[in-house]
């Protein structure tokens, strides 16, 4: 089996988008925040709560989180297309500039920006690193979920496009 056989039997698989969120305190004077879109985001466990996203090994986020245990979720919905897609960028501008025209709210568990209309939002603190081939699977201990009333549909990945539910 090929890496491009195996991409394509998994682009089948339809997965809701989510945008995770940490903050820095270390980079510069008042820190920074970082971001990264993700379709590996499942629950994991109710009792307690937990759940699990795969982030890349070596990239900013998984860099972040192996010294920042504390980070969010928004589950993002059918108009934020545009968010998914800026943060999934490769070779993209600072994280700074990512988020600076994007409504958002800082978690009060996390410090994490909890953006502005998503579907949910999550503060999580990590409880397990599990490496696993190229990524590292990071499971985390929710401690404020939040699922603001609305009418929107979620923002799915299929067929390597952001598409959304009919």
């Amino acid at each position: 089996m090929s890496a491009d056989e195996f991409r394509a039997a998994l682009a089948r698989l339809a997965a809701g988008v989510v945008l995770v969120t940490a903050h820095d305190p270390e980079d510069g004077p008042r820190g920074e925040d970082v971001g990264m879109t993700a379709t590996a985001f499942l629950s994991v466990s109710l009792d307690p709560p937990l759940v699990m996203v795969s982030v890349r090994n070596g990239s900013r986020m998984d860099d972040l989180l192996a010294e920042q245990p504390l980070w969010a979720v928004s589950v993002l919905a059918e108009s934020q297309r545009h968010v998914a897609g800026r943060f999934a960028m490769k070779g993209r501008i600072s994280d700074r500039l990512l988020f600076e025209d994007i409504a958002y709210t800082r978690g009060e568990a996390s410090g994490a920006p909890l953006v502005g209309g998503a579907l949910a939002v999550l503060e999580c603190r990590t409880e397990q690193r599990v490496v696993a081939g190229d990524h590292t699977l990071v499971i985390g201990r929710v401690l404020t979920a939040a699922a603001p009333t609305s009418e929107a549909g979620p923002l799915t990945y299929f067929r390597g496009r952001y598409r959304t539910l009919a």
